[in-house]
């Protein structure tokens, strides 16, 4: 038996040109491409401000969920690139952990030099389980 498969674009001219989607789920489980900070027009938000590019991130993140009915409760694995991260790493901390509030899923943090596009200095992805009772 197949799996049934829904996959979600924001619609933004980088995902034909890389050639990807925002989230494909297949059965119970999302899997979520690495978000950024963007708009709904698809601008970049908050060049040199680490916060606001996180919390913009995170509420793309949310936009995804949307689609496919889920809450932040049924993420069970973040991944979060960083720029610079030995500076941007307490943040990052405190704004996954206020994020999620009282869950707690599991979670990669990695610092790298560099990310697609020239101001970026975050990009977070997930892993959804929409079987997950929230």
């Amino acid at each position: 038996m197949s799996s049934q498969v829904k996959e979600f674009g924001f619609g933004m001219p980088w995902e034909s040109s890389y050639g990807y989607r925002q989230a494909i789920q297949v059965g119970d489980t999302v899997y979520v491409s690495g978000q950024l900070s963007h708009d709904h027009h698809g601008e970049f938000v908050g060049a040199d401000n680490f916060e606001l590019q996180v919390r913009t991130t995170l509420g793309n993140l949310d936009r995804v969920l949307k689609q496919f009915g889920a809450e932040r409760s049924q993420i069970v694995e973040t991944t979060v690139l960083v720029r610079n991260l030995r500076e941007n790493f307490d943040t990052t901390a405190r704004l996954h952990a206020e994020y999620f509030g009282e869950h707690r899923p599991t979670s990669t943090v990695m610092g790298i030099s560099d990310l697609a596009l020239p101001d970026q200095l975050v990009e977070i992805g997930a892993l959804v389980r929409l079987d997950m009772k929230s």
